[in-house]
């Protein structure tokens, strides 16, 4: 009997001691399970199809496939000879044109302006010695001493230095008073269009440099040189590495534990010791996989929303279409994460 006895008292005490463990246990993962929402999904990140605005043939690609690259940074190169040869003749007629506003602005010259009174007071001798020589010959052309004729040709020599004197005179005044502002608006007119059109040449030009709009990294080389690029031609496929979130698929059930801002964190298989922060930036407001637009309360449980965990993922480690698990915390309120504004759709991750 005591043998019995010392037998199935240690059996008791492990008995025991494995239902308080295991009720302990339970009472964990219920507690874990009011407190924390998993759920799984993939990464996901955005992709840009990158081409020149200009077509042209490439003289130039500087970077290979999985290459980082940076905004700004410069990818790939145009042919540029006939673009510059254009830009140089604009800019030849623009300094042309520059040179005819700059000598109508300033005005008639001093010694153009001398010129035209020296011309003016020669004229007005002219008038004089015409004059003269008309009056003398009237008088003697009275008492037969010269002909007729010749006092004629006094008085259209007389008329002749009057005319004379008058365009002078005028020609002094235009020289006075300068160029019309008419003249000088529309030689300013055809600058600023001259401007314009070298303005777009040099914009052109800039074109024929392809670079970086943001931070990603080159996922596949298109096109090579010596090939003819165009707007419709992507040159390369840019993976953008900001903003990188987790797609995922709530319940049905659990919709209603979620909200958008709530904290999270993403583990992958690739790196099991390392947890990456996150937030709830979207939820979809249409659930997924709806064959009918009625369902039965069975069914109904079945549905799920899709919601997007943004990832704080500064070394890039996160790639596209890795599966990961994404544990979200029910009790922390809803919130902005760290250095960031209050959680939008598509709102962009932490930056260090």
């Amino acid at each position: 009997m005591k043998r019995k006895l010392r037998i199935i008292l240690p059996m008791l005490v492990l008995i025991g001691i494995g239902t308080l463990t295991l009720r302990h246990f339970l009472n964990v993962e219920e507690k874990n399970a009011k407190t924390h929402l998993n759920l799984y999904g993939n990464v996901d990140i955005r992709t840009a199809q990158l081409a020149f605005f200009e077509q042209e043939r490439i003289a130039q690609v500087l970077v290979e496939e999985g290459d980082p690259v940076t905004a700004g940074q410069t990818l790939a190169t145009l042919q540029t000879q006939r673009l510059e040869a254009q830009t140089d003749q604009a800019q030849s007629q623009a300094d042309a044109l520059q040179e005819v506003v700059n000598r109508l602005e300033a005005g008639t010259r001093i010694q153009q302006i001398d010129q035209a009174r020296a011309e003016a007071a020669a004229a007005r001798t002219t008038v004089a010695n015409a004059e003269q020589t008309y009056q003398r010959l009237q008088k003697t052309s009275s008492g037969g001493v010269t002909s007729e004729q010749d006092l004629d040709n006094a008085r259209t020599q007389l008329a002749v230095a009057k005319s004379q004197l008058e365009v002078k005179t005028k020609a002094l005044n235009l020289a006075l008073e300068g160029p019309r502002k008419e003249d000088i608006a529309e030689a300013r007119n055809q600058l600023q269009a001259a401007n314009a059109g070298l303005a777009l040449l040099k914009i052109r030009l800039d074109d024929m440099v392809l670079k970086s709009p943001a931070d990603g990294v080159i996922q596949n080389r298109l096109l090579e040189p010596g090939e003819m690029a165009g707007p419709t031609r992507p040159v390369f496929t840019l993976a953008l590495t900001d903003p990188k979130w987790v797609r995922a698929y709530v319940p049905e059930p659990d919709l209603g534990r979620i909200a958008l801002g709530m904290k999270a964190l993403i583990q992958s298989d690739s790196f099991p010791d390392q947890r990456f922060e996150g937030w709830i930036g979207f939820i979809s407001p249409v659930a997924e996989f709806t064959p009918k637009s009625v369902e039965t309360t069975d069914l109904r449980t079945k549905l799920v929303y899709e919601a997007r965990v943004f990832a704080h993922d500064p070394r890039n480690r996160l790639r596209l279409g890795m599966p990961v698990t994404v544990t979200v915390d029910l009790a922390a309120m809803p919130g902005a994460p760290p250095g960031q504004p209050a959680a939008k759709k598509d709102a962009p991750p932490v930056k260090e």
